[in-house]
């Protein structure tokens, strides 16, 4: 525990949403950094304690935030060996807004192709990253194809719809690129095959998750894993409820588009706007898996990491769920699912808002919001010390762990397996929804315990887009 007597009135400032007026106390400079690192690691100072917010306007503050902040030309501070050049796939919001502008404020690698679907948004990337270096170098394209086969280019980051996620790391990795890809994966058996092929290729790979570096998620992760709770019992979740009504006006695709590239390996379908948009697609099964694979890889990733499961999963799912009457949806837009893990830890998803509670045999913690106030049954648990801690050390942000693995050839904080295995609990919430009982897994042979039926649901069969015009 700590021992300093400014530490705790350090603390309680930090809980109560005071951390500014740490600089002004007294003694602060003779505390050991390590006992205050959850308050004071930058750039996470902020993020502790802030007011719960939707991630999307949490996102949206920091984009604006990277664009005010003043661009590093690569060449002033690193010579060009050093530069890892980037090609980003797929530009639209997320990836343009959030992934695109924070490589943009590294120093050591320089963005050098933009390619999206869309043309408007590929020329919008270009214009952002030939004025952040102020020259004209950047190349946009309409395929990804033909970033993979830019020699010079080391490494992709990958921000598109789900169902291109996991072909077109693939493809990358073929072609001997490093990954930087958003999550999640969109069947199981992609997933499995994604991680043979990391191996295979052995190339760095590190999914476009924050959770793991973002202090509040760490500092539960580590109260529990050290038995700050006592032994962990149970975990309560709750995600948010898609609200947004889309009915499908089918049209035309805008010239502006390539249809059957967006579509890709998901089955054709009718062009309409409400599909492209950021939350329409998502709420569509042949692209992705709804508010649970959203929201879900982020609160259930702190929840399996607390329970020492990020490299396993779970044995038992059961759960039901429901969609509004008169939407476009095939995704679950209500759900009530119950996770049971090897060592009895029950895991309860629900929607609704935005929770996370541990619950252990001596007490508990949690948050309620995106990077909500931390709480406990005892704060104070927060602040302690462990000598022989069970949980890493805190990450650097996805982006820049990226590019530090891409020159140290280590491991990234979410790798190829974390990203299966996270994405895995997700999808088989969603095949137990669907089949509408209860199912058993195996998380060591990835299979359901005789249900061929199930199994069946593991995988897809894409589409043959290639040959489609």
């Amino acid at each position: 525990m700590l021992q300093h007597p400014d530490v705790f009135r350090n603390f309680e400032m930090i809980l109560n949403g005071r951390s500014s007026e740490i600089a002004h106390t007294s003694g602060i400079d003779a505390l050991d950094r390590n006992e205050l690192e959850f308050a004071l690691h930058l750039p996470y100072s902020s993020q502790l304690m802030m007011k719960p917010s939707t991630r999307r306007s949490f996102i949206q503050r920091s984009s604006a935030t990277a664009l005010s902040a003043p661009f590093f030309a690569i060449g002033q501070t690193t010579t060009p060996s050093e530069t890892i050049h980037l090609g980003f796939i797929g530009v639209g919001g997320h990836g343009h807004g959030y992934n695109l502008k924070s490589f943009l404020q590294e120093k050591d690698c320089r963005a050098v192709a933009a390619c999206d679907v869309f043309k408007s948004r590929t020329e919008r990337a270009v214009k952002t990253i030939d004025s952040a270096y102020g020259d004209t170098h950047c190349k946009g394209y309409g395929d990804y194809r033909e970033v993979l086969a830019r020699e010079d280019i080391d490494a992709v980051v990958i921000s598109t719809p789900d169902h291109w996620h996991v072909p077109i790391a693939r493809a990358a990795l073929e072609a001997g690129k490093d990954v930087f890809c958003e999550k999640p994966s969109l069947t199981i058996a992609e997933g499995r095959v994604l991680v043979e092929e990391v191996k295979k290729r052995g190339k760095v790979f590190q999914c476009g998750l924050e959770d793991r570096s973002v202090m509040p998620y760490y500092k539960l992760a580590e109260a529990v894993r050290n038995g700050s709770i006592g032994e962990l019992k149970h975990v309560e979740i709750e995600l948010p409820v898609h609200t947004k009504r889309y009915v499908e006006q089918k049209q035309d695709p805008p010239e502006d588009l390539d249809w059957n590239m967006w579509l890709g390996p998901a089955p054709w379908a009718n062009y309409s706007p409400q599909r492209v948009d950021w939350m329409g697609w998502r709420m569509l099964k042949d692209y992705s898996g709804g508010i649970l694979t959203d929201w879900g890889a982020h609160i259930l990733d702190t929840a399996q990491v607390a329970n020492f499961s990020e490299h396993s999963g779970p044995v038992q799912i059961k759960g039901h769920g429901s969609i509004d009457e008169g939407v476009m949806n095939t995704a679950m837009q209500h759900f009530d699912i119950t996770y049971t893990y090897a060592n009895g830890v029950t895991m309860h998803v629900k929607s609704g808002g935005v929770r996370l509670k541990f619950e252990g045999s001596e007490g508990w913690c949690g948050n309620n919001g995106w990077r909500g106030t931390i709480q406990a049954h005892d704060r104070r648990i927060f602040a302690r010390k462990y000598e022989d801690s069970k949980i890493w050390p805190l990450p650097p942000t996805e982006h820049r762990n990226f590019l530090d693995c891409v020159k140290s050839r280590k491991s990234t904080t979410y790798t190829a397996e974390d990203f299966h295995r996270l994405s895995s609990a997700l999808h088989l919430g969603n095949i137990a929804m669907t089949l509408k009982r209860p199912l058993s897994w195996d998380p060591v042979t990835e299979a359901f315990k005789n249900d061929a039926e199930a199994d069946a649901l593991c995988r897809r069969n894409p589409r043959d887009w290639a040959n489609t015009r």
